[in-house]
């Protein structure tokens, strides 16, 4: 059970799941929700660029037709080289931001409900849905898919890194490591084109990553549960009702 449903937010309670360290609300015309400290707004941004030159390198070395790509690393020895480490930087960054976002991305009972109204989702009849915390369902899936995929790169391309662990291999291991390698990476680029356009597709959320903050209304129509439990945590409890920082 999360702690935000043992008991409600407030003086002498636990901090909620979704309250994470640096989200406060600054009262003001028109309110302001700090979502994303700088630190995790940079560990974000050099993990998705990692992932997106991971990507293209990786697609350079994936098939002939696509060998063009390698123009953009200074060739085929040059991408061959780089492409691995820049794994390595994908994976550390990733794990920073793991470690800052697990607990806020664990599973709610709301989650469900969410799931099983998708066509409301999708159609934009936000007050059809329950009052979602930091993360919804869908940011979660996105969340724990990347958590795992990323993971079996890194231990598959381990594998078939021939420059420093080919002795520890054997060729029917690295026969298997390329194919499942080959897999996730599909399945890691397709999560995060669904992840690039949801962040286009609702309004705001772009520029939370960018800023580090949202308005008041916003956090209240997207992620009004978390919005709930902040204004109620022990790291910040003004006297203000949620309702009153809806514009």
């Amino acid at each position: 059970m999360r702690a935000s449903d043992k008991a409600p937010a407030g003086a002498g309670a636990a901090v909620p799941d979704d309250v994470e360290p640096g989200d406060a609300v600054q009262i003001g015309s028109p309110v302001q929700v700090s979502r994303y400290t700088a630190a995790a707004r940079v560990n974000h941004w050099i993990t998705a660029v990692s992932l997106v030159l991971l990507a293209l390198s990786g697609l350079a070395l994936f098939h002939p037709s696509l060998f063009f790509l390698t123009g953009l690393f200074g060739g085929g020895q040059w991408t061959r080289a780089i492409h691995p480490w820049i794994g390595v930087v994908l994976f550390f960054s990733f794990a920073g931001l793991f470690l800052r976002f697990w607990k806020a991305n664990l599973p709610a009972r709301e989650d469900g409900v969410w799931m099983a109204r998708i066509s409301d989702v999708l159609s934009g009849h936000e007050e059809r849905l329950p009052e979602i915390g930091k993360y919804n369902a869908g940011q979660k899936f996105v969340f724990w898919s990347m958590s795992a995929l990323i993971l079996v790169l890194i231990t598959s391309g381990v594998v078939i890194w021939d420059q420093y662990f080919s002795v520890f291999t054997s060729i029917e291991q690295k026969r298997i490591a390329v194919l499942i390698h080959a897999a996730a990476a599909v399945f890691a680029i397709c999560v995060w084109i669904v992840h690039v356009y949801a962040a286009i597709w609702v309004k705001g959320t772009i520029g939370a990553m960018t800023r580090g903050r949202v308005t008041g209304g916003w956090a209240w129509r997207h992620h009004r549960k978390w919005l709930r439990e902040l204004v109620g945590s022990p790291r910040r409890a003004p006297s203000n009702d949620p309702r009153t920082i809806t514009k």
